[in-house]
């Protein structure tokens, strides 16, 4: 029998239930995601079909935002190295495994920082880019999961079409 979506497998004990959800969001991605790059050969994972971006840059880019998101959530503004890997997204010859690794390892940090995450500070303050634009801790603890939503039903749509062929 199949496990229940994240968000129904039972209370995470010890946490509020927003940083708990936020959580189980970050398991949802994680799965999902693996599910839809598992059955990948290299040359699907680089596909563009119907003109889309490909699976592996939504992946490169769901982890490498996801680190920098976690930059800011941790009150920190990013590193020149940050800012220049950038491009790099759009590049790469990364397998299923590796992309995989690299999300999880992402969403690691992220559920780290969640986990610290207290009611009291859900109202810190947190600056965005070079703009230094505000947002509350929670607030930028939510965009980061429904970015990464956003973009594993990227990964799933690109991947699903690649491996048909179409």
């Amino acid at each position: 029998m199949a496990q229940p979506e994240p968000w129904l497998r039972g209370i995470l004990p010890g946490l509020h239930p927003v940083t708990a959800h936020l959580i189980r969001t970050g398991q949802q991605i994680r799965e999902d995601l693996a599910q839809a790059l598992s059955p990948l050969q290299p040359d699907e994972i680089g596909a563009t079909p119907h003109g889309m971006t490909s699976a592996g840059f939504h992946a490169r880019h769901l982890a490498g935002s996801t680190q920098r998101l976690c930059t800011y959530l941790e009150g920190s503004q990013l590193t020149a190295e940050q800012v220049a890997a950038i491009p790099a997204e759009n590049t790469g010859s990364d397998t299923a495994t590796e992309l995989i690794s690299l999300v999880n390892h992402a969403f690691d940090r992220y559920e780290t920082l969640v986990r610290a995450l207290t009611p009291e500070h859900f109202g810190d303050i947190r600056e965005i880019g070079r703009q230094r634009i505000q947002t509350t801790a929670i607030s930028l603890a939510i965009h980061i999961a429904e970015h990464g939503q956003r973009h594993t039903g990227q990964v799933i749509s690109a991947a699903k079409l690649a491996h048909a062929g179409t």
